[in-house]
């Protein structure tokens, strides 16, 4: 039996990386600052407390050594020093990366999102050959840039393998993007405002999917950076409609081209002016990589897990702080609101009307031939 140490193992991808290990023959320690334990984690797996910025601690969990360390939370140069550090025990490393270290062609990337032009323009399939941000200690993604530079420097000493995660999905996330449609659900909403046409696509990964790549990583150890996102890229259109599906909701999407009408209307967590849309094909031939879940296999779980968290708190806001935090504005139903009030307003008569700025106006032909409806289903998905 060979031996894996998974640091942020109560998170959402460690509690699915734990499994996954555990279920494949490896004798796990499991570390987090608390020292939990997953209820679905079998008895043979152990726990460990330490916090990740205490490298005595850290060293002290790796012990005489180990087969393999998985990595859910490190961060920028301080983080890759201290897993070399460790080089002479452990045998090889899985660490947790992200698709936000990509930059386009001209240089933009998900820091320059909120620039005038600034969201970037990605080849689809976007590869691991696309190039990335420079390294530094500004941003998320300039923080991941350079604990992948610094990583794969020092891979002649410590083989990783950086799993480059999409949108990441599935329960116990303390920020779930599947809330913006559960949660207007659960409140009755059955109309619901989707810029950019709801054609909107930012690959998803579920903690099925990255569990997997990790079981195949670990087992095969070398120096390199890998995609890590499901087999299937839906639409904001297809999300809508899976979550739809698991709640046994029927609603109706107002599709606007182009970017979001007014504030507070039609931007959902997955909305972007261009795709994000990635290969698997470099896992598929380095690790033996083949899909274990599309998006709608895991939504039930994801959905159930939301609801309980929301029937637990006064509101959700206090169910999900980090969320109110970033997306403050996502459940603003009087500005959407106005704006369908505005727009049909503008359509009676087939002639243009005085409404709310902000509302489009158009004719009444005009925007009856551009109102679709979404498909019955995940377009799938």
């Amino acid at each position: 039996m060979t031996r894996a140490v998974v640091i942020g193992a109560t998170g959402q991808i460690g509690r699915a990386a734990v499994r996954a290990l555990a279920g494949d023959g490896w004798e796990v320690t499991a570390v987090s600052r608390g020292g939990g334990r997953d209820a679905g984690w079998p008895e043979e797996v152990r726990v460990a407390r330490a916090d990740r910025e205490d490298d005595d601690a850290l060293a002290a969990v790796v012990g005489e050594g180990c087969d393999v360390l998985v990595d859910m939370v490190a961060f920028g140069p301080a983080h890759a020093r201290q897993l070399t550090s460790l080089a002479g025990r452990i045998g090889s490393a899985v660490v947790l990366s992200s698709v936000s270290v990509y930059e386009d062609d001209r240089g933009r990337n998900f820091d320059t999102q909120s620039e005038p032009d600034g969201f970037p323009r990605f080849p689809v399939p976007l590869t691991e050959e696309q190039r990335t941000v420079r390294p530094g200690d500004s941003s998320y993604s300039t923080r991941k840039a350079a604990l992948e530079r610094d990583l794969l420097a020092a891979g002649d000493r410590l083989p990783v393998t950086l799993l480059r995660a999409g949108a990441v999905h599935g329960p116990y996330s303390p920020m779930p993007r599947e809330l913006y449609f559960v949660k207007r659900n659960l409140d009755g909403r059955r109309r619901r405002v989707l810029a950019y046409g709801g054609g909107s696509r930012f690959h998803p990964a579920g903690t099925r999917t990255v569990a997997e790549l990790i079981r195949l990583a670990a087992a095969r150890p070398g120096s390199r950076a890998l995609n890590a996102v499901d087999p299937d890229a839906p639409t904001v259109v297809g999300i809508a409609a899976a979550i739809d599906a698991v709640m046994g909701v029927e609603a109706e999407d107002v599709l606007v081209d182009g970017a979001p009408p007014a504030p507070g209307v039609g931007l959902t967590p997955w909305s972007a002016p261009a795709p994000v849309v990635c290969g698997m094909g470099a896992a598929e031939r380095e690790l033996g990589y083949r899909p274990v879940a599309r998006y709608a296999d895991c939504l039930p779980e994801t959905v159930a897990f939301i609801e309980e968290r929301l029937a637990g708190a006064p509101d959700w806001r206090a169910a999900y702080p980090k969320m109110a935090e970033a997306y403050g504005g996502f459940f603003d139903y009087a500005a959407e609101d106005a704006w369908l009030a505005g727009r049909h307003a503008c359509a009676r008569g087939g002639r243009e009307y005085p409404a709310a700025p902000g509302t489009g106006c158009v004719t009444a032909s005009a925007w009856r031939a551009g109102r679709r409806s979404r498909p019955g289903g995940p377009p799938h998905r």
